[in-house]
């Protein structure tokens, strides 16, 4: 791995967290991610199920976590199944962890390899009560792909139709949605592998540069710091791109007069930093341009205020869409009357600002949690408000990352340049 060794405390930790959490006679199952095919005999690069690398740290795949802790079999109160290497394998993929090792990173006393996981399954299946399958309940997933802990769900039903079948995606994302003070400092690695490469980009870019090289340099940066590459694909976005929100083709050459906005953040230890900033590619914003970027940042600051313990996502970007309506307003984007009559399910701001301005971060760039719930500490979130003028072919966006605070959030990207003025300087000197 990449990362420095994370304390094994916070898994067990979290597991203990999860465990306080469950029925009693309860057996909980979770699984490692697919490694998915590409072409021909490739497969993608693996990723970890981020479940059950907050419950174990094992970013190995063909992993099982099993946590029973009324087992009458002390041995599976708390197991861990994982592939078995073999001379052939360490040739022709390197290391896989040995029993050991699984247990010191992990925490966890008893390791197996995962053949004999078949054959243990039905004899605590017979002893539990209650048992927790592990589905994607992202609020955001949507997929026709049948990714391998639903594959299992459907296999574990018809096995144990007797058996009462839980969730334990509601209990996960409460759990992960509050970060332990480890966690936080993982993330301000990833943050600050992230402004590393900002600061990279403020010397790189300019006219006539493609958006595939500014892409080369961050990538460059990540991986010299010990990322693991980027926490999700980068948007580089020049000209009337910065008007595409998912922009992803990154292929355009960076012209003189236009601005670039930039939405990327480092993956470390598993962990996400997730930046957005937005620069004139010649370093001097035009006055336009110096009004819409004003505005957007004067959004930030504004809204930021508002992500304090007891404030609901959903309520809170509602009060988003009001600051942002006054700043469209005087760009003399939209009118007061056309607030006055607009339809309250598709408000007048929304032509010029179509998104949510914050979400969830953590082990994945769009963690999980429940925007239904009131915002507690330790939770960390997102703020990226946007104004997109396509007919100008001038988008701007700004966006920070933030741990939930009585009084006001921590800002863990306060340190990257954001004011004008200071972009301009570093930009030519």
């Amino acid at each position: 791995m990449k990362y420095q060794a994370i304390d094994n405390q916070l898994f067990i930790e979290n597991r203990k967290n999860f465990v306080s959490s469950i029925e009693p006679k309860s057996i909980a199952l979770f699984n490692s991610n697919d490694q998915m095919p590409r072409n021909g005999d490739s497969t993608f690069f693996f990723r970890q199920n981020s479940d059950i690398f907050y419950l174990t740290g094992i970013a190995q795949e063909n992993t099982i976590l099993v946590i029973f802790p009324e087992c009458p079999d002390e041995n599976y109160r708390e197991a861990l199944f994982i592939k078995k290497t073999s001379p052939q394998i360490a040739v022709w993929e390197g290391n896989k962890h040995t029993l050991e090792e699984a247990s010191e990173i992990s925490g966890i006393k008893k390791v197996y390899w995962n053949e004999e996981f078949s054959t243990i399954l039905p004899l605590l299946m017979n002893r539990c009560k209650h048992c927790y399958l592990n589905l994607n309940e992202n609020d955001r997933f949507n997929s026709p792909v049948v990714y391998k802990e639903l594959r299992f769900a459907n296999e574990m039903r018809a096995s144990y139709p007797a058996t009462q079948f839980e969730r334990s995606g509601p209990i996960m994302a409460a759990l992960r949605a509050v970060k332990a003070d480890i966690e936080i400092e993982q993330m301000k690695v990833a943050m600050d592998i992230t402004e590393k490469a900002f600061r990279r980009l403020l010397k790189f870019v300019k006219p006539g540069v493609m958006e595939y090289e500014i892409e080369a340099e961050i990538a460059h940066e990540f991986l010299k710091n010990g990322a693991a590459g980027n926490a999700y694909y980068p948007i580089i976005a020049s000209g009337a791109g910065s008007c595409v929100l998912h922009y992803d083709k990154n292929d355009q050459e960076c012209k003189d007069g236009d601005v670039i906005l930039m939405d990327f953040g480092a993956e470390y230890a598993n962990y996400a930093a997730d930046l957005t900033r937005t620069l004139p590619i010649n370093g001097k914003f035009t006055d336009r341009q110096k009004d819409v970027y004003e505005a957007v940042l004067r959004v930030m600051k504004e809204v930021t205020k508002l992500l304090v313990p007891g404030t609901i996502l959903d309520e809170y970007h509602k009060e988003v869409g009001k600051v942002m309506e006054k700043e469209l307003i005087q760009l003399k984007l939209i009118t007061e009357y056309d607030v006055k009559n607009q339809d309250p399910k598709n408000p007048a701001y929304k032509k010029y600002f179509m998104h949510g301005t914050s979400h969830f971060l953590g082990l994945d760039v769009h963690d999980i949690g429940n925007r239904h719930e009131p915002m507690k500490e330790g939770m960390v979130f997102t703020c990226e408000p946007g104004i997109y003028i396509p007919e100008e072919n001038l988008g701007i966006r700004l966006e920070n990352d933030l741990v939930i605070k009585a009084g006001e959030p921590l800002d863990l990207m306060a340190s990257i340049p954001i004011e004008i003025d200071e972009i301009e300087t570093l930009m030519n000197e």
